[in-house]
């Protein structure tokens, strides 16, 4: 974990609120001895620049608060913690006045709340690995469902450390109240994440752990030790209501800033008028005698605006690297304008702060907007003036806060989005063009992922919890997404398709196959390159690895095909190992190069058989993020290589999302098969699983992205009643789900008339593949009847929602959700009409569609290909039949 963290953001800056010894040498750290040696034995290189300002109040039994960059490794408090737990005798610790349910034979001193069980689980794994010079330790990791017997049946005996998350810890506590009745140090980890995620939890939580306290006899030793790596608001009654007089440790400057109240203002400001907004400013700060900094990054700015001050009567000083006053000259000169009652005002390069060392200005105004590497460095130079609110006081500081003044223009964009969410965790007033820029900035940087893989997030529980820090992209990209698209053959009945799992990433995400019902290509392809490779003069090794070609490869009696995916750099020995990909089972594994064999190719002609297989609508318990292991290897242990029958709820390029999934027994001799469990619901009933009703619905937000006439690739989404299919024994088919008539998948895909976005684009190139892929959505009833200038179409389909009517020179494309079915009406006209003032109404019982005709007159006929869908609408025609015939197509 050590290896992780990034020792050179500290920058050897600290704020402390009381003066603390730092400890930066292990040989003389606070440890007691067989610690110092454990750690010297695993290689510690520390203890870093923030250990050792927390190590002596941890190890000293003081309540501490430490903000850090590495604020989230749990080394900064591991050791000082285990240091008390040594040294301190907790066998005679006095007994509680009134009824307590205890229910260990020691007494659980320590108790570490992590915001998930992953971070539980790194935590418990350090605590094994440094017990070893402790004695009676015995930490123990408690990771509890949402079931009611696991809490009931837990025990913890001999245990001095409890390791587990708030969620869990509150399911224990209604069960076992005595927990905290003899506890004596408390550990938040991470606690920007805990406070954001679960506040609630851990304030009450903490009301437990007061109450606890009062209530014991004698004198207990109590600490609350909380690291984080942001500093939150939820800290200010942590620390009031809480702590005792707590050490605070902050190293990150930003996070100082805002626990010491340091006003952010964002002018907004055209890039020509900074200058007079800067007069502006300065008027208001002469006027108080304050401090100032001018910031900015180049020096034609600081000479252009020293001269502007200059004109305008305002005295002050300049340094940038071509100044021919030296720092010590500029800084004594700033101080003596201040002590003499002149406003100091300085205008400066980023690059002169740190041998000018200023900490004591009272405003900072970013004349050019700060990159986040430069910002932190500007607001240090007020860290004099800092002013922690932490106690009440009655008196109104805004004159005398330390402020920063961010001019922003028009021309700012790259860093926009980090100082606008550093201004939201400060809770500064954020004017709308900052608002406004971020987004830009976003969907530019969003558009720069085009090319990643699809959100593993985003498919597997419909949400990505952190889109701005996600590597992967989170819109379809069709050349991607639908370039290998699910061979319509492999999937005969949605309704009920056979998955064999292979490989399971985690409780919802599988690699397998789908098998065919009547004769699975796969098997007898297997089977005769198993035949093939059984005679040894068939097994003919590669000479040359080459990357994305697919070889044979043995294991114990069977053959694979595998592709490669990486080889090495430089191929420094005959035998290296290349990372290859099962290519029929999804799975990936590194093998030697001399291991792989020549492919026949009348071996690769069947496309590969592997697709992604996600189970929908369930998700991790208390908002994790990661499925936990013993869901994963529970899961893993009852399905893998067995056959399961599915529902196919959406398919998206080699993806398919199936609701539910089932584990099936054939029962060859009674011709039927037999569900035997459904994994969803094998997940729920491990409690470690909860309902997660939005998924599907937010995989077809989604797929709304592809254009109308690809929508029908979709599967449309599906009603309970629907799901309830494969619940029983018997699985028959919808009736409902039409096919579209051959005239409709075989028209030609006209391109967009207007400009296109790269999805727009793509589609005109898959379209004609797409739209014989629209089998799976309805064709709407349509009726028609025209006048000379236009042409009414009435679709008839009721309560239509998600509604999309795109017209075209020679086509109109409608598509709309009704009653949980997706309709699409792709119509190639007969004559060309006016697509920009043709319209669509949706009405309760039918949409209308007014085509305004190119040239009047009578057409012979609605379409140029027969549709069986489409028909006349005789009750409007026969007002003006006597009037206008016409010719029935």
């Amino acid at each position: 974990f050590q290896s992780l963290q990034d020792v050179g953001k500290e920058k050897n800056f600290v704020f402390l609120s009381k003066k603390i010894e730092p400890s930066s040498v292990l040989e003389t750290a606070p440890l007691f001895d067989g610690l110092k040696k454990e750690l010297a034995w695993n290689k510690f290189s520390g203890p870093t620049f923030t250990q050792s300002y927390c190590w002596p109040p941890v190890a000293g039994g003081c309540d501490v608060v430490a903000i850090s960059h590495q604020g989230n490794d749990p080394l900064l408090y591991i050791p000082p913690v285990l240091t008390l737990l040594q040294e301190s005798d907790y066998q005679a610790l006095p007994s509680m006045s009134g009824v307590c349910i205890y229910w260990t034979r020691e007494p659980v001193t320590t108790l570490i709340l992590c915001p998930g069980w992953k971070k539980a689980q790194l935590v418990f794994d350090l605590l094994k690995t440094y017990r070893k010079g402790c004695r009676h330790l015995h930490p123990v990791l408690i990771t509890l469902g949402q079931n009611k017997e696991a809490a009931n049946q837990m025990e913890i005996r001999g245990c001095k450390i409890v390791v587990t998350t708030p969620y869990n810890l509150l399911r224990l506590l209604e069960h076992n109240t005595g927990l905290l009745c003899r506890l004596c140090h408390l550990v938040l980890d991470e606690i920007e994440v805990l406070f954001s995620d679960t506040s609630e939890q851990v304030f009450s939580i903490l009301d437990c752990y007061k109450k606890a306290t009062a209530q014991a006899r004698g004198s207990l030793p109590h600490q609350i030790i909380a690291v984080g790596t942001q500093w939150n608001k939820h800290i200010t009654p942590l620390i009031k209501e809480f702590m005792n007089d707590p050490h605070i440790v902050i190293t990150v400057v930003e996070e100082a800033a805002i626990f010491g109240n340091v006003q952010q203002v964002v002018q907004p400001c055209m890039n020509s008028n900074r200058t007079a907004e800067l007069l502006k400013i300065l008027d208001f700060t002469q006027s108080n005698l304050q401090k100032v900094l001018v910031f900015t990054d180049s020096v034609t700015e600081v000479e252009m605006i020293h001269k502007a001050l200059k004109r305008n009567s305002v005295v002050s000083l300049k340094k940038h690297k071509e100044s021919k006053c030296n720092a010590k000259c500029v800084l004594e000169r700033w101080r003596k304008m201040h002590s003499s009652g002149t406003p100091a005002v300085l205008v400066l390069t980023d690059d002169c702060l740190d041998s000018l060392g200023i900490t004591d200005a009272t405003w900072v105004i970013h004349f050019s907007f700060p990159s986040p590497a430069v910002f932190g460095q500007r607001l240090q130079s007020m860290s004099d003036n800092f002013c922690p609110g932490i106690k009440d006081s009655a008196v109104d500081q805004e004159d005398t806060r330390a402020k920063s003044v961010i001019l922003l223009t028009e021309d700012i964009s790259c860093h926009a989005p980090q100082i606008f969410y550093y201004l939201k965790h400060a809770e500064a007033e954020i004017p709308e063009e900052l608002y406004d820029l971020t987004v830009r900035v976003q969907e530019s940087e969003e558009d720069e992922k085009f090319s990643r893989p699809l959100c593993a997030s985003l498919k597997t529980f419909g949400i990505c919890r952190n889109r701005t820090e996600c590597p992967d992209r989170h819109q379809i990209n069709l050349s991607i997404d639908m370039a290998q698209n699910i061979a319509a053959e492999m999937i005969e009945t949605p309704e009920r398709v056979t998955i064999l799992p292979l490989f399971i990433v985690h409780a919802t995400k599988y690699f397998g196959r789908i098998v065919r019902k009547q004769k699975d290509q796969y098997t007898a392809l297997a089977k005769e390159m198993n035949d093939y490779f059984k005679v040894p003069g068939h097994r003919i090794s590669v000479n040359t690895v080459e990357k994305s070609v697919f070889y044979g490869l043995h294991e114990g009696a069977i053959c694979h095909r595998v592709q490669v995916v990486e080889t090495p750099a430089k191929d420094e020995e005959n035998v290296y190992k290349v990372t290859i990909k099962y290519i029929d089972e999804g799975r990936t594994s590194q093998v030697n190069s001399d291991q792989l064999l020549h492919l026949p190719v009348k071996f690769q002609s069947l496309p590969p058989q592997a697709v992604e297989i996600i189970v929908c609508r369930v998700k991790p318990i208390d908002n994790e993020v990661e499925w936990n292991p013993k869901v994963t290897d529970h899961i893993n242990h009852k399905i893998k290589g067995k056959l399961h029958h599915a529902k196919v709820v959406h398919t998206l390029g080699k993806t398919v999302w199936v609701d539910p999934m089932v584990g099936v027994t054939h029962l060859p001799t009674m011709r039927m098969w037999i569900n035997e469990y459904n994994i969803r619901s094998e997940i729920l009933s491990t409690g470690l699983g909860t309902d997660n009703p939005e998924h599907v619905g937010e995989i077809q937000k989604l797929c709304a992205q592809i254009p109308v006439v690809g929508h029908g690739q979709s599967l449309g989404p599906f009603t309970k009643e629907d799901r309830a299919d494969l619940e029983g024994v018997s699985s028959p088919q919808d009736p409902s789900i039409q096919e579209n008539s051959a005239e409709s998948c075989n028209s030609p895909v006209t391109p967009p008339s207007s400009k296109s976005s790269v999805l727009s684009t793509m589609l005109f190139c898959f379209g004609k593949c797409l739209l014989n892929e629209l089998s799976f959505s309805c064709h709407p009833p349509v009726k028609w009847f025209q006048d000379d200038v236009s042409v009414t179409l009435k679709v008839q389909i009721l309560r239509a929602t998600d509604s999309r009517c795109e017209f075209c020179r020679e086509k109109v494309t409608f598509s709309a959700y009704s009653e949980g079915k997706l309709y699409v009406a792709d119509l190639e006209l007969y004559q060309p009409v006016m697509a920009e003032k043709s319209t669509c109404v949706i009405r309760d019982t039918e949409a209308v569609i007014l085509l305004v005709k190119e040239k009047k007159g009578t057409w012979c006929k609605l379409l140029k290909n027969k549709n069986v869908h489409v028909s006349l609408d005789f009750e409007c025609w026969e007002e003006s039949e006597d009037e206008r015939p016409f010719t029935v197509g």
